[in-house]
């Protein structure tokens, strides 16, 4: 009998499925060891020792490996290929190392997979190794150095800031982001600008440059956009300047004037990384990256996908094998490459797993759970489905041949008669429209129509009528519509995340942690499924920015990263990185807990006076309500807090009267876990509730 030590129960009961009856699996249920969370728990003075103690309840599961390990002959190791999952390893050999069970080194064996099947899983039987010292020392630096930051910086914000705050490593400047590109959309101002498009129908007309030959041109419409007058850029700032455009083109003789046609090969996307999955579940169902990571979770426990965190874009031989020979039968040779595509990873270095996120099997369908796709975990049964079939389209497609299109631009001249040419133009005006029709999909029959991933979406593909050059075209309508320039986008989690991973801060396992934790910690709140910072989040931002400028800088951020895959590749002693790092830091720290001012947090008044200031004191030292936020959202208080304590709840309206009742105010609300909804101020005499914001189309 051997034993497989796994962190999750669901992975055990899948190696258990198909592993014989030589082979016991028994789950820790997570991490067994971590930093205690009283203390610093670890020791500056001796090369930043951790002090690694059990986990609480988990002495049930320590007694069970250990009663199970007496019984075996092997013992394997199979705990997730990253460093977390090397740094349990290392904690469930120490555990076993203490207690009376005796461990030779031949018997206690590491092994590694990336996608729980029968294959894999036997291969790596027969190919153990020992744990990678390495990998343990780049997640015991991670861990180690997040706890400085945390526990060292957390006490200054109490005194600086507000009582209660903490202080993040990776999770700062996310925050730092958010609030940078909160000021930059507030500092942006709008400027007016005007677009004049026309409408054409084509016409037998004689144009500049001769009679027309296309038959049936009178019976199309199109419409080009104006971006040329004379020999400069169209820009139109006013609508006076815009009148006169106009004028001129309804009094101008149109006639085509080039058409241009050209192939277009527009290739598949690679394979989904961790960054591109949560991306790509952002776009098209809203997820968050914590709620897609737990659905991929289950797909890999479950044996359905591969393994889950990784920044890698590489494919295995046998999976490139098994999807050109699916591709083959299923769509024809016209749809297969002649060659395997391969995808270059941009990940400066690639760790974690080392292949991208793919099925396991691409002969298991998602929308055929017959062909053996089939999710047992009843809890995300059905996300794990949409992820699963999202996964799956993304893999097959990336090995497909490239769709084609016929692109067409056509270019329209606009030319005033003499009589009515304006002194403002040279009374030439060029016009343009484009678009596209597919010749053939290519990967696109895999992946299908997606309407909500805008990154697969064909900008212009619209059918325009067949013309020549020389042709004329009639004059149906001029249209001008005044527009203004916008400013840049909120963060959503999609482009936050791509924002990460461009700068190189965090890695495939953090993205969701970090994201999760700014919200939790009220630095940021979600409007409209955008980041923005709150008053808190501005005040600790600009804090730690001010004093620590080097600590919260994205590239030295990225820095400590490139630090971390150095040691896990064995580059670099993890203990000489963090004496670098901390005895500076140590100083600064020193420096600004005695010089530092302390910082007030802006609120917002709601033009009232406190009730209970109202009961004892004059008028003008009477304190006004403001809104704050605390650890469970926002609440209103008095503006003299602590000299007054008076406190009452805040009721968040968003302007809309109740789409069911039409009595109550919409409100927004926040559930257990501090996620927001909207619900009826009349509630319980009114139920409704949405995650969605009501839009004023929802009144009648």
């Amino acid at each position: 009998m051997n034993l497989i030590i796994v962190e999750s129960p669901t992975k055990a009961r899948t190696l258990s499925r198909f592993l014989g009856k030589d082979f016991s699996v028994v789950a820790t249920m997570g991490h067994i060891k971590d930093l205690p969370k009283s203390k610093l728990g670890v020791d500056v003075e001796k090369n930043f020792s951790p002090d690694y103690v059990v986990v609480e309840k988990r002495g049930e599961e320590i007694k069970k490996l250990g009663k199970e390990a007496k019984k075996v002959k092997g013992i394997y190791l199979a705990t997730d290929p990253d460093r977390e999952g090397e740094a349990i390893a290392q904690h469930v050999k120490d555990v076993l190392a203490t207690s009376k069970v005796q461990i030779s080194n031949d018997k206690l064996k590491r092994i590694v997979f990336h996608e729980i099947t029968k294959s894999a899983v036997e291969e790596a039987i027969k190919n153990p190794r020992k744990i990678d010292k390495n990998l343990v020392d780049a997640q015991v630096a991670r861990r180690v150095l997040d706890r400085l930051v945390g526990y060292k910086l957390s006490p200054l914000l109490w005194k600086k800031v507000r009582r209660g705050l903490s202080a993040g490593r990776v999770q700062s400047v996310t925050v730092r982001l958010i609030v940078e590109k909160e000021r930059e959309i507030k500092a942006f101002r709008h400027e007016e600008y005007w677009e004049v498009n026309v409408k054409l129908q084509t016409s037998p007309r004689t144009g500049r440059f001769g009679a027309s030959k296309t038959p049936k041109l009178q019976e199309e419409k199109f419409i080009v956009r104006l971006y040329k007058i004379g020999e400069k850029r169209a820009e139109i700032g006013t609508k006076k300047d815009a009148d006169i455009v106009v004028s001129d083109l309804k009094e101008s003789n149109y006639s085509v004037y080039d058409v241009k046609r050209k192939e277009v090969r527009k290739n598949p996307y690679p394979p989904f990384t961790t960054s591109t999955m949560t991306q790509g579940a952002s776009r098209m169902f809203g997820w968050s990256a914590r709620k897609t990571m737990s659905v991929a979770q289950v797909l890999y426990e479950e044996g359905l996908i591969t393994y889950h965190r990784t920044d890698s874009t590489h494919i295995a031989k046998q999976a490139l094998s098994m999807t050109r020979n699916y591709i083959k039968e299923k769509y024809g040779d016209n749809y297969l490459p002649e060659n395997p595509r391969f995808y270059k990873t941009k990940s400066k270095v690639a760790q974690e797993a080392h292949e991208a996120i793919r099925p396991t099997n691409v002969n298991s369908k998602p929308d055929r759970p017959a062909g053996g796709f089939k999710v047992q975990n009843s809890k995300f049964k059905k996300e794990a489905e949409v992820l699963y079939g999202l996964i799956w389209k993304r893999f097959v497609s990336c090995q497909m041949e490239s769709s084609v299109y016929d692109k067409t631009v056509i270019e329209v001249e606009a030319r005033t008669t003499p009589e009515v040419k304006t002194a403002h133009t040279s009374g030439v005006y060029s016009l343009r429209a484009s678009g596209q029709i597919m010749k053939f999909d290519g990967w696109r029959a895999a992946y299908g129509g997606m309407k909500n991933d805008k990154s697969q979406m064909t900008n212009g593909e619209k059918e325009l009528p067949e013309v020549s050059k020389g042709d004329g075209l009639q004059l149906i309508k001029v249209l001008s519509e005044q527009k203004f320039t916008q400013p840049p986008a909120r963060y959503g989690e999609a482009s936050l995340i791509k924002t990460l991973e461009k700068l190189g801060i965090g890695r495939p396992s953090t993205y969701a942690p970090i994201i999760t934790t700014i919200q939790r910690r009220q630095y940021v709140e979600k409007e409209d499924r955008k980041f923005v910072p709150t008053n808190v989040g501005f005040a600790v931002n600009d804090f730690l920015v001010k004093n620590f400028p080097k600590i919260f800088d994205y590239s030295f951020t990225a820095e400590m990263e490139d630090d971390l895959d150095n040691i896990a590749n064995g580059k670099r002693d993890w203990e000489k990185m963090m004496s670098a790092f901390y005895n500076p830091f140590e100083k600064k720290l020193d420096g600004v807990e005695a010089n530092a001012k302390r910082v007030k947090i802006e609120t917002e008044k709601l033009g009232r006076k406190c009730p209970e200031c109202k009961k004892g004191l004059p008028a003008g030292r009477q304190g006004d309500l403001v809104i704050r936020v605390g650890r469970f959202g926002k609440f209103i208080s008095c503006s003299r807090f602590p000299d007054c304590n008076y406190k009452e709840k805040y009721v968040e309206k968003i302007g809309i009267k109740c789409p069911d009742c039409k009595k109550g105010d919409v409100i927004i609300k926040t559930t257990g876990k501090g996620r927001k909804f909207y619900g009826c101020s009349q509630y319980p005499k009114c139920k409704w509730a949405s995650w969605k914001k009501p839009g004023k189309q929802t009144q009648r």
